[in-house]
């Protein structure tokens, strides 16, 4: 099965090159582009130890296809999801859908077009561009897959045509709980990261930034609770500190964004999760959460 992958920037380039190294047939499609020639690409992925990956990767944009008949696979920013869920609809509704994408409630749009089939996956990884055609790439852990809603393919099927040995794919059964745990984790990084202009590593380096962090993470866990999710403040800290020490250097996507004028995606993340807390009328509960977003949101219209 052939692997259309949507959203050409520095994930969706490097699972590209670790699906293209195994011998898979993959093409890159630019998410935002309407109109293009298809063209080849040699991308460049710098591993740890200074190891490297080369591929020339097919890239095209969806206005050149009429169907995208195999596995599609969303690595594109989540704020362009329900755009992209109008023009999939009549090209891909009934392939299996994969969201690579952080937050929360990123595959609504889809579930209200009605597509049969669809995963979330919850990446732990960290990657970003040295240059237009070179991505530095760090995995963390192994990035779990989960149901959504269920098709006539199955998870094993699509976790397997996706896993490679640099770029490690697994089942999970609760992958909600998956997601909000990533979710809180990166209302963390996507709000803390940016505001200080920093990379990933602060949190372990430095005691008063990990102190804002711990506040985010009690606000956070304590609507996750209420919503019926089952997490600890602990774990999510020492996850916020497994990333950040594997992660030294690395600059979060949001930071990336604003210094490249781009929208961020703030709104699945902090305010995604203020938003579920008004639902309940506990909206008190995450001022610090509510208010870091703020400041994100407001950094990124300010920078364009």
């Amino acid at each position: 099965m052939k692997t259309y992958i949507i959203g050409a920037g520095s994930v969706g380039k490097t699972l590209a090159v670790c699906l293209h190294h195994q011998g898979k047939e993959v093409e890159l499609i630019r998410g935002r582009e309407g109109q293009g020639k298809p063209h080849q690409q040699k991308i460049t992925l710098q591993l740890k130890n200074e190891a490297q990956l080369e591929a020339n990767i097919s890239i095209s944009t969806l206005d050149h296809h009429k169907t995208l008949d195999g596995l599609v696979v969303l690595t594109n920013k989540s704020f362009g999801n329900e755009a992209l869920a109008e023009k999939l609809q009549s090209k891909a509704k009934t392939s299996p859908l994969v969201l690579l994408q952080n937050g929360l409630g990123v595959e609504q749009p889809f579930l209200e077009k009605g597509f049969g089939e669809l995963y979330r996956c919850v990446l732990f990884m960290t990657s970003q561009h040295n240059d237009a055609n070179t991505v530095s790439y760090k995995p963390v852990a192994e990035s779990p897959i989960g149901v959504i809603q269920q098709g006539t393919s199955n998870l094993e099927t699509v976790v397997g045509l996706l896993d490679t040995p640099n770029f490690r794919f697994v089942t999970e059964k609760n992958i909600q709980r998956t997601i909000w745990k990533k979710a809180i984790a990166n209302s963390v990084f996507n709000s803390i990261c940016p505001l200080l202009e920093v990379d990933n590593g602060i949190f372990h380096r430095n005691k008063e930034v990990l102190a804002i962090a711990q506040r985010v993470i009690t606000e956070c866990v304590t609507i996750a609770n209420r919503k019926g999710v089952d997490l600890g403040t602990s774990e999510l800290e020492d996850q916020v500190l497994t990333i950040s020490r594997m992660s030294d250097g690395q600059f979060i996507s949001t930071l990336q964004d604003i210094n490249n004028k781009r929208e961020t995606e703030i709104d699945t993340l902090n305010f995604e999760i203020y938003r579920i807390a008004q639902a309940m009328n506990l909206s008190d509960r995450v001022k610090e959460t509510r208010l870091l977003g703020e400041l994100v949101k407001l950094k990124s219209e300010l920078h364009r």
